[in-house]
């Protein structure tokens, strides 16, 4: 997998001679708009998406950026109804971000508003804010509530300890459709204690939805392979009889209506506009990435260019595994679907690898469908994990050939 990742990840750098495109819309497709705001107030060790400290000064110039290369979208025939905005942490100049929230359902028919936030701004002006502007799921970067392990990730100071913090998400509780908690498993330093007292923390809360992810290429130390498959069982067993897989990491909580995905947007959608700084997008089988540089970012945009600096067109092989993956991460695909955007003998395609998935236990077939049985979500984790170890590895490479 991790060879695969890295062939497919090979992109091409957009010539400097001509301006950088993206490809037409399809006539009466909607697509997902995601959004990137790169600045933190604290740098953590564990995160490899593009981000940089917060300069007040920068950001403001980067939020005006952001509004123009909106608009370039709308221009160019985009339509978008559902939005993510992602970073970073997009919540470090509310009323930026208000303006661009609101942009966004000027531009565009939006019923759906998902923004990523840190419980230090779980606070009563900015949560109004975010309801005022018809935000209806918010996911907070948690990572754990032990103290020792936010210290450990540089967290503990700014965004407050590990009681303060599920008493910040117990006010914010009820005034979105959905809440997220984002968690990390297998720290080195993390022990059963320590994962079983955040699960009981997460039951008392009674969230919407909780998402664990299993710590990826970081400054941390990883636990062992095997302690984490460990850790992945003691997630399902513990979130099990009040939460369900809604992914293969992420758990919505029983009754509490039709499941939300908050970060897996890539799953719940074909193909996304990637916006911002280092964001990505996936756009008829072609994967992009923006310039990573923010002063460079603003002075495409300001140009009057898309900021995009790198590219990979798939070939239909590779569209087929990637819908593959990204399906069957969400549990079920029925073929059917799958047949229909890459043609009848799409199945065929993929033959060696649901023969090999189903010979090691991770698939089964029910009808028309295949489904991902208790030894296949965790594989699906494995999967998923090199899939953005390598995005991630794409990301530091570009940051260092842009200084």
């Amino acid at each position: 997998m991790r060879g695969r990742v890295r062939r497919a990840l090979r992109f091409t750098p957009v010539p400097d001679a001509r301006p950088p495109a993206v490809p037409p819309p399809a006539p009466g497709t909607t697509y997902l708009l995601y959004l990137h705001v790169p600045f933190c107030e604290e740098l953590c060790p564990f995160c490899s998406f593009n981000r940089v400290r917060l300069d007040p000064v920068a950001a403001s110039r980067y939020f005006e950026a952001l509004r123009a290369e909106m608009r370039a979208y709308a221009r160019l025939g985009y339509q978008f109804d559902a939005a993510y905005v992602g970073g970073g942490t997009p919540t470090v100049q509310p009323r930026e971000l208000a303006s661009v929230l609101g942009l966004a359902r000027q531009l565009w028919p939006i019923r759906s508003l998902s923004v990523e936030t840190n419980p230090n701004h779980l606070t009563s002006e900015i949560l109004g804010m975010l309801e005022e502007c018809g935000v209806d799921r918010l996911s907070v970067g948690v990572q754990s509530f032990d103290d020792g392990l936010l210290e450990s990730m540089h967290r503990l100071r700014r965004f407050g300890r590990g009681e303060e913090i599920r008493a910040r998400l117990a006010s914010a509780r009820g005034r979105f459709a959905t809440l997220n908690a984002d968690m990390i498993f297998n720290q080195a330093a993390q022990s059963d204690g320590m994962l079983a007292r955040d699960l009981r923390i997460l039951r008392e809360l009674g969230l919407d939805q909780v998402t664990f992810y299993p710590l990826m290429s970081s400054r941390l130390r990883r636990g062992p392979r095997a302690r984490e498959r460990r850790f992945y069982d003691l997630i399902r067993a513990g979130l099990g009889g009040q939460y369900s897989p809604t992914t293969a990491w992420c758990f919505s909580r029983n009754g509490a209506g039709k499941a939300m995905l908050i970060d897996e947007y890539i799953v719940a959608r074909e193909q996304y506009a990637g916006l911002g700084s280092g964001s990505f997008g996936y756009l008829d089988g072609l994967l992009y990435a923006n310039t990573f540089s923010v002063p460079d970012y603003i002075a495409a945009v300001s140009r009057g260019e898309l900021p995009v600096a790198s590219a990979r067109s798939f070939p239909p092989a590779w569209r087929l595994r990637y819908d593959f993956l990204m399906k069957l991460f969400a549990g079920r695909l029925e073929m059917a679907e799958l047949e229909a955007r890459h043609g009848e003998r799409a199945v065929r395609g993929l033959g060696r690898e649901i023969a090999f998935l189903r010979g090691i236990g991770a698939l089964r077939r029910e009808g028309g469908e295949l489904a991902l049985t208790d030894a296949g979500n965790y594989a699906w984790v494995i999967l998923m994990r090199e899939f953005f170890t390598g995005v991630n590895r794409l990301r530091a490479a570009c940051r260092v050939k842009q200084k």
